[in-house]
């Protein structure tokens, strides 16, 4: 196996050469074109002839305008379908969303959107949920990408999409296995047939700096090859003790018409983020007597010496071939590897109930590396039939994915000693505590495993009668896993797992409709039973009924949904085998059922909104309340404005409010309650001339304070009241 000092797993040198061969060639190529991009001049090129693969929902772009709706959407089906078409709840982030409020993460554009909650656990390590459970299915470009852990390691910069949308409800038809929670698409930016550029510089609370560039446009004088470059940096302090941040970002991408009927696009992303001063864990909700602690808002529980670094690289290349003119057939592959390297101090058990302090044997210090390698492929064909006098869309495929996960975790040698000293109040503490001079792995400290998957699928949009259409499809998965993690077994193997969809939608008039969806998941488990075999896989359930209308015109989307998600076959202990190993049968899980009512578009000339309500129940087999760290009433809502008298002027506001959440039940276990809160944001832009604009956005305008989540019975507050000042050039 081929090592390096740097990284302590092994990296297939020639993938890692082909990954760094594609990334240059990408932006070489770009770079080397595009002197002569900006030269060209700004009327649109000679029109070419319209391809029938553009004309997939993915060419939607919303960059360029000030929408906050789209018009087609493929994220639950890979069907081009309007939002009324979509039997099931759907929320997009577009680009003047993210510009208007300066969404740069990941977590600022999903603390956006309705239904959607972020767990921030930890500094650098971040959860979702939806309907009651974790989000675990991710896509780019409509393409699935596992996430092991159901977390986001670091903060994923957004300079590169133009939109994100998220599909609640269980998934399985595009994402195969997973929780029956949403899916989340981040779609990226592409090159653009006339030449734009781009850069933008912001500056802002604890000496934030950022500085973004992008740009554009046709590389001959055809218009036939065509690229785009995107870069961004950015550095920080934070309102948290000790804690710092550099992020740096750069992507590039060639589309090529290599013939009238045949598309290829190569891209290349990477990011590099580095942290000083994270968390691990975070700070103790509680004293040993299960009462609550009070730390002050920057309190941070991270050693001056902790860090956590992670570089990414996101590969793919894409063939896209026209079949006539009503079928299209796309072939995808990507690659991403991403190293993670990181130091660490974690406290376990509460402070002291008397003097804050916490004792040294409540910390454990580590080193912990992670090496993420994936591989996705995926080959659909789409188009529209005839059949009994009406038109018909179709798609086929097939994907296949290999993820391999390999982690170590080091301790310090046994000749480190801290002096006995633990630490003090942690209101008080400077983040001084001795550094181990040196590590040491040890048995079951380290893990290596590797999931495959492979499914077909089909889905097809069914014109049945006048004002009437369904929605169905289904999936074939084969699933297994082998090695461990950690001294457990990872091995696990799922054959031929069949995962429905269906949906039937009623046009009551030409502006709503009525629909009904039921739609399914499943999550391979590793538990056995009384002859040790493993169940099958965890099934989720999502069931939804609703109305969807075009409103204002055609202008905006709104919807109102009933929904009852579920979690079935979940393993429940039911005693031990003769050779002392424990045994457990399927079982009923977590139920969760609610309403949520949607509404994005323009309401008025010049007025955008996206606003979200969301109500939830969420019980175990008991019928108790469980995961009561998810708000049960949530409110998400994003607005601006722009005067017709005053056009240079934008105006806009962002609401983010929930109810009251807590954890534990007892005062034995301790209890942690976390009241309702709103946050609100406030912009404001204006256009100093046609290419430069100004903005200024000023976030927890009120200074609410609040814990970031309640999921661990750790936690840290979230940033108090801070601005952002910004200004762009654009061509």
């Amino acid at each position: 196996m081929f090592q390096t000092a740097a990284h302590p797993f092994g990296i297939d040198p020639l993938a890692q050469a082909v990954r760094r061969a594609l990334g240059l060639a990408t932006a070489g190529a770009f770079l080397f074109c595009s002197p002569s991009l900006l030269a060209q001049e700004t009327e649109p090129a000679e029109a070419l002839e319209t391809l029938t693969v553009e004309a997939e929902a993915l060419s939607v772009i919303t960059e360029g305008t000030e929408r906050y709706r789209v018009p087609l959407t493929s994220t639950a089906t890979r069907l081009d379908l309007t939002p009324r078409e979509t039997p099931q709840s759907v929320s997009t982030v577009t680009r003047a969303q993210i510009d208007d409020f300066n969404l740069d993460t990941t977590n600022d554009i999903l603390e956006s959107t309705p239904g959607v909650t972020v767990e921030r656990l930890e500094t650098d390590r971040t959860y979702y949920t939806a309907r009651g459970f974790e989000i675990s299915n991710f896509q780019v470009d409509g393409v699935r990408v596992p996430m092991p852990y159901n977390n986001v390691h670091g903060d994923m910069d957004t300079a590169i999409y133009d939109r994100v949308e998220v599909v609640r409800g269980a998934t399985g038809l595009m994402s195969g296995s997973g929780n029956p929670a949403a899916t989340v698409n981040f779609v990226r930016k592409r090159p653009t047939y006339v030449p734009q550029a781009s850069v933008s510089a912001s500056v802002g609370s604890w000496d934030q700096r950022r500085l973004e560039a992008d740009v554009a446009g046709p590389l001959d004088d055809a218009g036939r090859i065509r690229g785009r470059l995107v870069a961004a940096g950015m550095q920080s302090d934070s309102f948290l003790d000790r804690l710092s941040r550099e992020r740096g970002l750069l992507y590039g991408v060639l589309e090529a018409d290599v013939s009238d009927s045949t598309l290829v696009t190569l891209g290349h992303t990477w990011q590099q983020n580095d942290t000083d001063g994270n968390m691990w864990g975070s700070l103790p909700l509680y004293d040993p007597a299960g009462n609550p602690t009070d730390y002050d808002v920057e309190t941070s529980s991270a050693p001056d010496w902790s860090y956590w670094d992670v570089e990414t690289h996101r590969s793919f290349l894409e063939v896209q071939q026209a079949l006539g003119d009503r079928w299209s057939l796309k072939g995808t592959l990507t690659h991403l590897d991403m190293l993670s390297d990181t130091q660490l101090l974690y406290i376990y058990g509460s402070p002291d109930a008397t003097t804050g302090r916490i004792a040294e044997e409540q910390l454990t210090l580590s080193q912990y590396d992670r090496h993420l390698e994936q591989w996705v492929a995926d080959l659909h064909a789409k188009g529209d039939i005839e059949a009994f006098g009406r038109s018909h869309q179709l798609v086929l495929g097939t994907d296949w994915s290999q993820s391999r996960n390999q982690q170590e975790s080091r301790y310090p040698t046994a000749d480190f000693d801290a002096g006995g000293q633990g630490l003090p109040p942690l209101d008080d503490w400077k983040g001084r505590y001795p550094e181990p001079d040196a590590w040491v792995a040890f048995p079951g400290t380290d893990g290596d495993a590797t999931v495959k998957e492979r499914s077909l699928y089909g889905a097809a949009k069914l014109d049945l009668a006048e004002r009437w259409t369904a929605v169905a499809g289904a999936r074939l998965s084969w699933a297994d896993t082998t090695g461990e993690q950690y001294g457990v077994s990872q091995a696990s193997d799922h054959d031929r797992v069949l995962t429905p969809y269906a949906g039937l939608i009623y046009d009551v008039t030409d502006r709503a409709s009525l629909y009904a969806s039921y739609t399914e998941i499943f999550q391979p488990q590793t538990a056995i039973d009384r002859n040790g075999d493993y169940l099958d896989p965890v099934d989720g359930v999502s069931q939804e009924v609703g109305l969807k209308a075009d409103l204002f015109d055609g202008g905006a989307d709104a919807s109102l949904a009933l929904f009852r998600t579920e979690q079935d076959n979940v393993a429940q202990p039911a005693g031990t085998r003769p050779d002392g190993t424990a045994f457990y049968t399927g079982g009923d899980g977590i139920t969760s059922e609610g309403v949520e009512a949607t509404l994005a578009g323009e309401l008025a000339p010049g007025w955008q909104a996206s606003v979200g309500y969301t109500y939830l129940e969420v019980e175990d087999v008991e019928g108790d309340a469980t995961n009561t760290y998810i708000p049960r009433h949530l409110v998400r809502a994003t607005t601006s404005y722009r005067p017709a008298s005053l056009d240079a002027l934008k105006v806009g506001a962002r609401l983010r409010w929930q109810d009251e959440i807590e954890r534990g039940r007892d005062l034995a276990d301790g209890k942690s309650r976390q009241g309702a809160y709103a946050l609100v944001d406030l912009m404001a832009s204006y256009d100093f001339s046609d290419s430069l604009t100004g903005s200024l956005n000023v976030n927890n305008v009120s200074d609410e304070e609040y814990l970031t989540s309640l999921k661990w019975d750790q936690a840290f507050h979230g940033a108090p009241r801070h601005v952002m000042a910004n200004l762009t050039w654009r061509y």
